[in-house]
């Protein structure tokens, strides 16, 4: 499940920016993990947990952790860099709340408009079907609604700002890339994005068209691989959570957006299946 958070200011264009992140393993039944994704351009914050510094001066193009947070209630409030408490946020606070087990990301990211907001995902952390990857698309940027496109045809159609669509697919290499809805002229991509077997690879556009610094990030969760013996050949291994993030707005160039912004907030995710 997805909730809004409650955003204030506007924002200027920034160039694209790269980053890795690692993971961390969740270690108890009684913890949760909680990635942050920072993609408003042009912002350098401080994110505040409980009241508590948490991240200080984080950049655009940023994903922390994942952190392993005991499960409850939180709130998260993002300031201006350097501010001296979490009473003049410019996005928050907000309460969210981690189940035990869970796989959750936050994102401060533009609405489709280009205002500041957030949203908070739950991240799908069951097995993936033996012998098969899951991609999860999210948009995250000041752009329209757009169809997502493997080798021409479209796979995820009309997705809008904050919404997101999963799929289980064959692992390999795919042809990726982005067109307006209903159309199949790419206005990102065409390019390659490698799925691997037993991950679930989670894929955000953010930026603003308007401003022409659109980027991509992405977000890989390993070890979600079904029973070994079902699939020929295969060899099972210890089971992990990991985090990686690569951000461009090329490289990874795939499954996302473009177009002016459109209007399109929605008030409640479906937790991927």
């Amino acid at each position: 499940m997805r909730k809004s958070f409650y955003a204030v200011g506007a924002v200027a264009a920034l160039g694209v920016a790269g980053v890795a992140s690692p993971a961390i393993a969740a270690e108890t039944a009684d913890t949760a993990q909680l990635s942050v994704l920072h993609a408003v351009p042009d912002l350098t914050v401080d994110v505040y947990v409980n009241g508590d510094l948490t991240l200080d001066d984080f950049t655009p193009g940023t994903l922390a952790g994942p952190l392993e947070l005991p499960a409850g209630d939180y709130e998260l409030a993002v300031t201006a860099a350097d501010a001296d408490d979490a009473g003049a946020p410019v996005i928050g606070p907000v309460t969210v709340t981690l189940a035990a087990g869970g796989n959750y990301t936050a994102t401060a990211n533009l609405d489709a408009e280009g205002t500041p907001t957030a949203n908070f995902y739950t991240n799908d952390v069951s097995a993936v079907e033996a012998g098969k990857a899951r991609l999860t698309v999210r948009h995250t940027a000041a752009a329209p609604a757009v169809d997502v496109l493997a080798g021409g045809a479209p796979v995820v159609e009309n997705l809008s700002n904050p919404d997101e669509a999963t799929l289980t697919t064959d692992p390999g290499t795919i042809s990726a890339a982005v067109a307006a809805t209903g159309t199949t002229a790419p206005v990102i991509g065409p390019a390659d994005l490698t799925l691997a077997e037993g991950t679930a690879t989670i894929v955000y556009a953010w930026g603003s068209l308007e401003d022409g610094n659109l980027a991509l990030a992405t977000q890989v969760i390993e070890g979600l691989h079904s029973d070994p013996a079902a699939v020929p050949g295969a060899q099972a291994g210890p089971a992990q959570d990991s985090s990686g993030m690569l951000l461009g707005a090329g490289a990874v160039g795939l499954v996302l957006l473009s177009g002016a912004a459109v209007a399109a907030r929605v008030r409640s995710s479906r937790a991927a299946a």
